[in-house]
Order: C-alpha cells, then sequence, then structure tokens
C-alpha cells in the first residue's frame, strides 16, 4: 500500500487528498498518522520504494549468513554487522555482511566496518 501511494503521489500525480483517502481506504491507521505518512511521501520521493528495497535487501543478506554460518549464525551478531555501520549503501552493507560471514567462519566474530 504504501508503494503505491509513492508512486501515486510522484508518477500518476495524485493529490495529496487521493493519497489520503487511499490511505484510509486500504489500512486501519489513524488520520493523522496517515496524513503524517502521506506528507513524508510528498517531499521524500520514492521514500516508500527505497525503505522496501533496503528491507529485502537486509533480508535477503540475513537468510545468506544463515544459510552460510548454520549453527554459528547469531541474530544478535547479524543486527549488530547492520546497525553498528549506519546508513551505508547496500553494495557496501553487502561487502560488510561478507566479512561479518567470513570473520565468524574463523572464529574472528562480528568486525563492523568503521
Amino acid at each position: 500500500m504504501r508503494l503505491v501511494v509513492d508512486t501515486g503521489i510522484h508518477h500518476k500525480r495524485w493529490t495529496r487528498e487521493q493519497g489520503v483517502e487511499y490511505m484510509l481506504a486500504n489500512t486501519g491507521m489513524a488520520e493523522r498518522d496517515v496524513v503524517s505518512e502521506i506528507e513524508r511521501y510528498i517531499v521524500m520521493p520514492g521514500q516508500a520504494t527505497s525503505y522496501k528495497i533496503g528491507m529485502i535487501k537486509i533480508l535477503e543478506l540475513r537468510e545468506k549468513a544463515m544459510q552460510e554460518l548454520g549453527d554459528q549464525f547469531d541474530l544478535r551478531d547479524f543486527h549488530d554487522v547492520v546497525l553498528k555501520n549506519s546508513a551505508v549503501p547496500l553494495d557496501i552493507l553487502e561487502k560488510i555482511v561478507d566479512r561479518y560471514i567470513a570473520n565468524t567462519h574463523e572464529g574472528l566474530g562480528s568486525c563492523a566496518e568503521s
């Protein structure tokens, strides 16, 4: 739904009111929360889309770490690796996670970038 609203506002040229209407009709959110989100999408084109792409990539990297590390995988360590590095481009995050996987295999643990 958020992707539809983000696209509707910026590609289909929906008005603020159309975005609010759509979200109210398709969620159980309170109107003030809907208005807050719509206004964020208006001033930050692609915000919902970029959030979703980042979420999908982080889930993909988590699955990769789980598969490669098996019993050595620790969700808390994975979260530390992702969060300690703050906002980084997704290709850099992938390299950081790859390094975490390699270091965990070698018994070095998580080595966050700085």
